[in-house]
């Protein structure tokens, strides 16, 4: 297991102060630590969601900028560090854990993190800071947002009229590319059904080959079954049709899934929870309230 930036903390000083007052290099501390913590390979190489940066460089990242911006640590050039005096007390400090609750008792964290320093005394604080990066805290809030509202969107879809469903789906599955712009792209989705098919939609703009669509907007629990999978692969098969989307608002049983799976026919299942999450990726029923950029320094810009 990964530990959380405040672990990294005391052993990044440890790592800093055996350097006898000359520089560290991070990539040198961050192999270090995953050493000193043993672990293993898939741990070193798993990610943060974005996929752009390892979350072992993240966490100790992270460890890195509160101990410089407290003053226990010192960036000399770009990716080196030296640890500070403050640093080799808090190293030297062996009953102390250094977290966050011991750097609020210097005024530099206070000013890091925009708050005022009403206590000297560590000790006296109460910390409401979770062992998590910031970056995580936001994504693990932006995460239990987007989860509340996929289940607002998809309770709302349930509840709309066959039509309304039908312009619903036409409008997501233009907005993922298919069919391009044109109109007659999409057409007879949420109708009665032909011979076992709802819908069909153009895979490209000129309509060369063609998508054939089923869709059921059934309650919470009203899961699609086996036998509607093979029914739907029938219809599909009168069409001479070699792919197929099953959309569903509630859920497919495991039977269904796996007979999807055996069939020769590219057959694509859409649950209630995927609609729900595509629909929020491509603003159907939803919009953008704010935007976010986490940004970060440009370490080359500074370099040259």
């Amino acid at each position: 297991m990964i530990p959380s930036y405040q672990q990294f903390m005391r052993p990044f000083l440890e790592i800093a102060n055996a350097a006898n007052g000359h520089e560290v290099r991070l990539r040198d501390v961050i192999n270090e630590l995953a050493d000193k913590f043993s672990l293993s390979e898939e741990e070193r190489a798993e990610t943060i969601p974005s996929g752009k940066q390892t979350i072992l460089d993240n966490r100790v990242g992270w460890a890195r900028t509160y101990l410089t911006k407290t003053k226990l640590l010192e960036t000399k050039r770009r990716a080196h560090l030296v640890i500070t005096q403050r640093g080799i007390d808090a190293r030297n400090d062996a009953g102390a854990t250094i977290d966050v609750n011991y750097l609020k008792q210097f005024d530099e964290y206070h000013q890091f993190v925009g708050q005022q320093n009403t206590s000297k005394d560590p000790s006296t604080q109460q910390s409401n800071d979770e062992d998590v990066t910031p970056d995580e805290a936001l994504r693990a809030a932006y995460k239990k947002i987007n989860d509340a509202l996929s289940e607002e969107i998809l309770e709302r879809t349930r509840k709309v009229t066959p039509a309304f469903f039908e312009a619903l789906l036409i409008e997501l599955l233009l907005a993922m590319g298919y069919g391009g712009s044109g109109e007659g792209a999409a057409h007879a989705l949420g109708k009665s059904g032909d011979n076992g098919v709802d819908g069909v939609i153009d895979q490209d703009p000129l309509g060369v080959d063609q998508i054939y669509i089923q869709a059921k907007r059934y309650a919470e629990g009203n899961n699609i079954s086996a036998g509607d999978i093979r029914d739907f692969f029938g219809a599909l098969n009168l069409k001479k049709a070699q792919k197929g989307i099953f959309i569903t608002t509630s859920d497919f049983t495991s039977s269904a899934m796996q007979t999807a799976k055996d069939l020769g026919t590219r057959i694509v299942l859409i649950n209630g929870k995927e609609l729900a999450r595509l629909m929020l990726r491509y603003n159907i029923g939803s919009r953008d309230e704010q935007v976010l950029h986490l940004k970060k320094i440009d370490e080359e810009f500074f370099e040259n």
